[in-house]
C-alpha cells in the first residue's frame, strides 16, 4: 500500500472540502492527511498485492503440486477475484471510509456481524504481514550468501532456513513500524519509489524471462508435479489465492484519497487487474526460461532458480534486489492496511483499548498506536518459525483463507440486500459530490454478486481444508495439518469472548449507582 501524494491536475480536489463533508456524513471528522491522487490509491492496492513478492515465495509450491499446469489456476483465480473486486468497487464509491472490509460489512449487516468481519480482517492482515516479511528468505541469501545471518542450508523449508527467515523478518518488522509512526510523507516517499521500482522490476524480468525461453508454450499443458490432478492443482492455486488479495487496500486508504467516490473503484478494479496479468506472465516467463523441469530444483528453490541460472550472474541477482525491495515495501504496505482498520474499529469504541488504538497524531497524521500493535504482533507470529520449517506454509495459507473469509462476509450481506430488494438498482440516482453517478454494476449485479460469494467461500474451504500432504508433510505435527481452522476457530472464540465480556462490563456501568 502506499499513501504517496499525485498534485497533477487530474487528481485536484472539487471546489471546498466534500470529500470530508462526506466522512462528516457518516459521523467522522477527518482526521488522517488526504494527499492520495489516483496514481496513488492504485498503487495502495497493487502494493499489498505486490506480484513480485507473492509469485516469488509461492511459486515453488503451485509448481510442485501442479507442475506446469498450474499456470491455468491464475486465470481461474483472477477471474473469481474480480467478481469480488467489482462488488467492492460499488461499496467503495458508497461508504469512502477507512476499515473498508469492517465499514462495509457492518453497513451491510449488522453492527455485531460487521465486528467479527473486522476482527478476523485485522487478524488476517497481521498473519498477512508476518508472511510478507518472511518471504525476504526466498531472495536475500540468493543475492549473498551473508544474508544467510544462522548459517547452514538457505532454503526455507529446512530448520536453518526457517531461522533465518525469523531473523530477517524481525529486521524489517523494525522497520516498517518506524516509518508507520514516523511522518506521513516518509511514508509517502518510501511507498511511491517501491511500487514504480516493483512495476519496472516485474516489466523486465517478464521481458527477460521470455527472450531466455528454453522451451515452447506447449509446456503448460503437461502435467508435472505430484500428478497434475484436480486435487492436486487446487493446491497449486494457492499461489495464485495468496498474490491476488489486498485489492481492497485502495478502500482502507479512502480517508486519505482525494476525491474517494470517483478514484477508489477505479483502482480497486485496476490494481487487481494489473497484478493478476503481471503475475501470470512471471509464471509464464519462468516455466519458459527455467533450464530444467524436473531436476527438482523448481519446485524447491522456485522463480529465483530460475533468474540466477538464465541470465547473467549481475543481472539475475540486480532483480533479485528489486525483488527484496517489493518485498520490504509490500510488508509495510500491509502494516498500514492493519493499522487502518484498527483505527477504523477503535474509532467506533469497540475494540480494547480503543481510546489509545483511535489516537492520530496531529503533527504527523499517522495513527502510531495500531502501527506498533500490528507490527508487534507479526514479529510474534514470524517467531513460530523458529518451531519448525513447516510453520511458514502453515502463517502463509492461514492468512489467506481468514482474508477470503472476510471477503466473503461482505459479499453475502450485500447479496441478501440484492435479493430483499434493498441495494440500490442501476437507476438508484445515486451521485457523489460532483454530482456524477457512482459506480454501479447495473443489471449484472446480482449475477456477479452471487458468483463473487460462491467463488470465495469455496476457496475459503479448499485453503483451510488440512490436507497432511500440504501442512504436515514430515509427519507428528498435527497441529500444523489443522493450523488453518484451528487458528480461525480461536480468532473467532476470542472474539466471541471479548464481546461477551465487554457487553457486560456496559451492562454493568450502566446500572444505577456504577
Amino acid at each position: 500500500m502506499t499513501v504517496a501524494t499525485d498534485r497533477t491536475p487530474s487528481a485536484a480536489p472539487p471546489p471546498g472540502n466534500a470529500a470530508d463533508a462526506s466522512l462528516a456524513g457518516f459521523g467522522y471528522r477527518q482526521e488522517l492527511r488526504r494527499r492520495m491522487g489516483r496514481y496513488a490509491s492504485f498503487a495502495a492496492g497493487f502494493s499489498f498485492i505486490s506480484v513480485l513478492t507473492t509469485v516469488f515465495q509461492f511459486f515453488s509450491l503451485g509448481y510442485s503440486f501442479g507442475g506446469a499446469l498450474f499456470l491455468w489456476t491464475w486465470p481461474a483465480v483472477l477471474a473469481g477475484q474480480l467478481l469480488v473486486a467489482a462488488c467492492f468497487a460499488e461499496l467503495a464509491a458508497r461508504y469512502p471510509i477507512s476499515g473498508a472490509i469492517y465499514q462495509w460489512s457492518t453497513r451491510l449487516s449488522s453492527p455485531a456481524f460487521g465486528w467479527f468481519t473486522g476482527w478476523i480482517m485485522v487478524v488476517g492482515q497481521v498473519v498477512v504481514v508476518a508472511a510478507a516479511a518472511l518471504a525476504l528468505q526466498v531472495v536475500l541469501p540468493t543475492v549473498w550468501s551473508g544474508f544467510q545471518l544462522v548459517g547452514g542450508d538457505p532454503a526455507p523449508t529446512t530448520v536453518t532456513g526457517a531461522a533465518n527467515a525469523a531473523v530477517l523478518a524481525l529486521v524489517l518488522l523494525v522497520l516498517t513500524t518506524l516509518l508507520n509512526v514516523l511522518d506521513n510523507r516518509v511514508l509517502s516517499a518510501v511507498n511511491r519509489v517501491g511500487v514504480t521500482a516493483e512495476i519496472v522490476g516485474a516489466v523486465l524480468i517478464v521481458l527477460l524471462l521470455l527472450t531466455h525461453a528454453e522451451r515452447g508454450p506447449a509446456v503448460v499443458l503437461r502435467t508435472g508435479g505430484q500428478g497434475g490432478s484436480f486435487a492436486t492443482l487446487l493446491v497449486g492455486s494457492f499461489a495464485a489465492a495468496y498474490v491476488l488479495i489486498g485489492f481492497d487496500s485502495a478502500g482502507e486508504m479512502s480517508e486519505e484519497t482525494v476525491d474517494p467516490r470517483r478514484t477508489t473503484p477505479r483502482t480497486v478494479l485496476t490494481s487487481l487487474a494489473v497484478a493478476g496479468v503481471l503475475a501470470g506472465l512471471l509464471v509464464l516467463g519462468g516455466l519458459l526460461a527455467a533450464p530444467s523441469l524436473t531436476d527438482g530444483r523448481l519446485a524447491t528453490e522456485g522463480l529465483g532458480y530460475v533468474l540466477t541460472s538464465s541470465l547473467p550472474a549481475g543481472v539475475g541477482k540486480a532483480l533479485l534486489v528489486d525483488v527484496a525491495v517489493a518485498i520490504a515495501v509490500a510488508t509495510l504496505a500491509i502494516q498500514t492496511a492493519g493499522t487502518r482498520m484498527l483505527f477504523s474499529m477503535a474509532r467506533d469504541g469497540v475494540l480494547p483499548w480503543s481510546a489509545r488504538l483511535s489516537t492520530v497524531s496531529p503533527r504527523t497524521g499517522m495513527p502510531y498506536v495500531p502501527a506498533l500493535v500490528v507490527g508487534a504482533l507479526a514479529a510474534a507470529l514470524a517467531l513460530l518459525d523458529l518451531a519448525s520449517p513447516a510453520a511458514i506454509l502453515a502463517i502463509g495459507t492461514t492468512c489467506i483463507a481468514m482474508l477470503y473469509l472476510a471477503y466473503a462476509m461482505v459479499t453475502g450481506p450485500m447479496l441478501l440486500r440484492r435479493l430483499r430488494g434493498t441495494w440500490p438498482g442501476p437507476d438508484g440516482g445515486e451521485r457523489d459530490e460532483r454530482g456524477d453517478p457512482l459506480f454501479s454494476l447495473g443489471r449484472w449485479g446480482l449475477p456477479v454478486n452471487a458468483l463473487a460469494l460462491c467463488y470465495g467461500l469455496l476457496m475459503t474451504v479448499n485453503l483451510a481444508w488440512p490436507r497432511a500432504v500440504v501442512y504436515d508433510p514430515e509427519g507428528g505435527h498435527w497441529y500444523f495439518q489443522w493450523f488453518t481452522v484451528l487458528f480461525l476457530a480461536a480468532t473467532l472464540a476470542a472474539g466471541a469472548v471479548y464481546r461477551t465480556v465487554g457487553s457486560r462490563r456496559r451492562s454493568a456501568a450502566d446500572l444505577p449507582g456504577s
